[in-house]
C-alpha cells in the first residue's frame, strides 16, 4: 500500500510537519543533495496567489534540515518571470536566505541535451523527444516538488508532476520574457504526454502540496483564491497528485498526464491502494468542498 498523508492546520507549518511525520523521509535526505522545488511561475506585488507561499517554503526546508542533507537548493525555473524576481516578490529569497539553503536557477546556461523516455506502445507519445535543461539538474540526489493545489486551463490540475516538467525546461533557451533569442519547442502540441515523459526522465523523490492558498474556477493564475489549510505528501509523487486531482473533482483518467505516467509504471493510480495515515481521502475532500464551495460534498461513486 503506498502512503498519502493528508493533514489540515490551520498554522500551515504545523500541517506540513503533521503530515510528514508519517513518512518515512530520513533515507531520502540524509547525506543527499537536496533539491526543494517550490511553485514559482509568477508573483507580482499585488498578487502573490500563485506561488509557494513563503511559511510553507520555511516549514518544508526546516524539516528537511532535520535529517541533514548534504546540501540544500532551492531550484526555480520559473516560466513568466525571471525567477529571482518572483522569489524576491512573494518572500521566498528571504526564507532560502535565512534558513542557510542555496538558491538556484535553473533557467541559467550552461544548457544539455537530455532525450526523453516515451512509450508508444503503452499509448505514451509526444512531439517533444528530448529537452534542454541546465546540467546541474543531473546532480540532484532527491528532487522534492512543492506544488500549490491548483486547477489549470491546459494541464487541468497542476501538482508535483506539472511543477517539475513545465519548470526543468531552460526557460533562457526555449524563450523568457528578457530572453534573445527563442528555440522553438512542442511542449503544448501535447503538454500531457510531455509532463508524463519528464515525470520518468526526472523522478521526483517527495511531493508536498499545499492548498494555502487552493486555486479554483481556472488556473495557474487568475483563479478563485481559497485559503484550506490541507496538506498532501507523498514519497509516491503520482499517488500525491491523484489524491490533489481527486480534492479538485477529478479521477485519473480526466487528467491524461496522470493516467499516461500510471501506465509508465510511475507510482499509484488507485486510491484503493493507498493508506491514508492522517486524514481519510474523504476526509479531505469533505474540508477542501467545504473550504472551497462552502457546502460539504463527498464526491460519492453513484
Amino acid at each position: 500500500m503506498i502512503t498519502v498523508a493528508i493533514a489540515q492546520n490551520t498554522e500551515i507549518e504545523r500541517g506540513i510537519r503533521e503530515a510528514l511525520d508519517h513518512l518515512p523521509c530520513e533515507s531520502l535526505i540524509r547525506g543527499k543533495l537536496v533539491a526543494v522545488k517550490p511553485n514559482d511561475t509568477w508573483a507580482s506585488a499585488s498578487d502573490k496567489t500563485g506561488v509557494t507561499q513563503p511559511e510553507t517554503l520555511r516549514a518544508v526546508l526546516r524539516f528537511v534540515k532535520r535529517y541533514e542533507p548534504r546540501e540544500l537548493v532551492v531550484t526555480g525555473g520559473a516560466g513568466a518571470a525571471e525567477t529571482d524576481e518572483v522569489f524576491r516578490i512573494a518572500g521566498l529569497m528571504e526564507v532560502v536566505t535565512q534558513e542557510g539553503a542555496t538558491f538556484f536557477d535553473h533557467n541559467r546556461p550552461p544548457f544539455v541535451s537530455v532525450d526523453l523516455p516515451y512509450a508508444p506502445e503503452q499509448g505514451v507519445r509526444g512531439p517533444q523527444r528530448s529537452v534542454m535543461i541546465n546540467p546541474r539538474i543531473l546532480d540532484y540526489e532527491t528532487v522534492i516538488a512543492v506544488n500549490q493545489l491548483k486547477l489549470h486551463e491546459t494541464a487541468t490540475v497542476t501538482l508535483a508532476l506539472k511543477n517539475i516538467a513545465m519548470s526543468f525546461p531552460a526557460a533562457d533557451y526555449y524563450g523568457h520574457p528578457r530572453s534573445t533569442q527563442k528555440h522553438k519547442n512542442a511542449f503544448f502540441a501535447d503538454m500531457h504526454s510531455f509532463i508524463a515523459a519528464m515525470a520518468k526522465r526526472f523522478p521526483i523523490h517527495l511531493a508536498i502540496t499545499v492548498g494555502h492558498p487552493a486555486m479554483i474556477g481556472t488556473g495557474p493564475l487568475g483563479g478563485h483564491v481559497v485559503e484550506t489549510g490541507l496538506v498532501i505528501a507523498s514519497t509516491d509523487a503520482l499517488a500525491a497528485d491523484v489524491v490533489g486531482a481527486r480534492l479538485l473533482g477529478f479521477d485519473p483518467p480526466a487528467v491524461r498526464h496522470l493516467w499516461e505516467a500510471g501506465r509508465l509504471g510511475l507510482g499509484e493510480l488507485d486510491t484503493d491502494k493507498m493508506t491514508f495515515p492522517g486524514l481519510s481521502l474523504r476526509q479531505a475532500i469533505e474540508a477542501f468542498t467545504t473550504a472551497a464551495y462552502g457546502e460539504r460534498l463527498t464526491f460519492e461513486h453513484k
